[in-house]
C-alpha cells in the first residue's frame, strides 16, 4: 500500500502502529516505509509507546532485512535498558542475521546463565543450529530443552520436523502423540501421525495409519487429505495377503472414500466443469485396480 505522506503527520502514523499491534498484524514493509518518512525523528515525542515502536521497527527491519534499522532501534532500547535480556535477545537475533552464529550463541548462553527459565533463548540457539544445517546437534538440544519445557507443542512440531528430515518415522511419531495428549480432538495432528505411519509402510502401520485417518474424518468430515489418506491405506490393504473379510471391508470404505472425496469436491469447487476433472480423477485412481482376491 502506498501512502501520501503529505496528508499524514507522525500522530497519525503512532496511531497506525498501535492498531496493527493491537490487530496482531506485522505490516513490515509498510512499518519500515512509514518509519522512515514520518515517524524516526519525532519518536521521542510518543512517550512510554516508544519502546513499543522501537520493537515494533527492528523486528519489521528483520522481516524486510533492513539490519541497519534494527541496529539503531536495537541501541537505543540498549542505552534506557542496559541489562534488559529482552534487549539481548534481539542483539542475538541481529548478530545471527548477519550470520555470525558464534557471537550470537555466546549471547545467548550469557541470557541463560542469567535465567534459566527462560525458553526463549534456548529456542534462538536451536534455530541457529538448524540454520548452520547441524539437525543432529539441534536435535539434541531439543530434546534436553522439552525434558524442561514438556509442554511446549511448537517445540513438539519441531522436534517432528527435524526427525523427518533425518528419516527417523517411529521417534517423530511420537512427537506427535506428544501433541496428541494435549491436543486430543485435533484432526490435524490424527492426520499427521496417519501419514508418518503410511510412509513406514509395512501392514501393521498401514492398518494403524487407517485409525488415524478414520478419526480425522470423524473429528472433521471435510478434511479431503485424511480421505484420500483412508483411500490409499484401503486400497494397500485390498491387494495385500491379508484375511479375505480383511480385505472385503477394505475395499467397501475405498470405495466410499472415493465416491465421497468426488461428491465434496464437485459440491465444493468453483471450478466450471469440475465434475469432468473429478471423474478423469476416479479413472486414474481407479486404475490402482481395487479388487477382492
Amino acid at each position: 500500500m502506498s501512502y501520501n505522506f503529505k496528508e499524514m503527520c507522525w500522530k497519525d502514523v503512532r496511531d497506525q502502529f498501535r492498531k496493527w499491534r493491537e490487530d496482531n498484524e506485522r505490516r513490515s514493509d509498510e512499518v519500515i516505509q512509514l518509519w522512515e518518512a514520518l515517524l524516526e525523528n519525532h519518536v521521542q515525542k510518543t512517550g512510554n509507546e516508544r519502546h513499543l515502536i522501537l520493537e515494533q521497527v527492528l523486528i519489521a527491519g528483520f522481516d524486510t532485512s533492513r539490519l541497519d534499522i534494527a541496529g539503531k532501534c536495537i541501541e537505543t532500547l540498549s542505552i534506557e535498558f542496559p541489562e534488559s535480556m529482552r534487549v539481548m535477545k534481539f542483539e542475538a537475533m541481529r548478530l545471527e542475521a548477519l550470520q555470525m552464529y558464534e557471537e550470537a550463541t555466546d549471547l545467548l548462553d550469557e541470557i541463560i546463565s542469567k535465567d534459566e527459565t527462560n525458553a526463549a533463548p534456548r529456542k534462538r540457539k536451536i534455530a541457529i543450529l538448524k540454520a548452520r544445517g547441524m539437525r543432529s546437534e539441534a536435535i539434541k538440544d531439543l530434546s534436553e530443552y522439552l525434558k524442561t519445557f514438556m509442554s511446549d507443542q511448537e517445540a513438539w512440531h519441531e522436534l517432528c520436523g527435524l526427525y523427518l528430515a533425518e528419516g527417523d518415522y517411529s521417534k517423530a511419531v511420537f512427537c506427535m502423540e506428544e501433541l496428541l495428549l494435549h491436543n486430543p480432538h485435533s484432526h490435524l495432528i490424527h492426520q499427521r501421525i496417519a501419514e508418518i505411519r503410511y510412509t513406514m509402510g509395512g501392514m501393521e502401520n498401514v492398518e494403524i495409519a487407517r485409525i488415524y485417518y478414520s478419526q480425522a474424518l470423524k473429528l472433521n468430515p471435510n478434511n479431503l487429505r485424511a480421505l484420500y489418506g483412508l483411500y490409499l491405506c484401503c486400497s494397500y490393504i485390498t491387494n495385500s495377503r491379508a484375511l479375505g473379510s480383511k480385505r472385503k471391508e477394505a475395499q467397501k470404505m475405498a470405495q466410499w472414500a472415493l465416491e465421497t472425496a468426488g461428491v465434496r469436491t464437485i459440491s465444493s469447487s468453483k471450478i466450471p466443469s469440475n465434475d469432468k476433472l473429478v471423474s478423469s480423477l476416479e479413472c486414474a485412481l481407479g486404475s490402482l485396480d481395487i479388487k477382492s482376491n
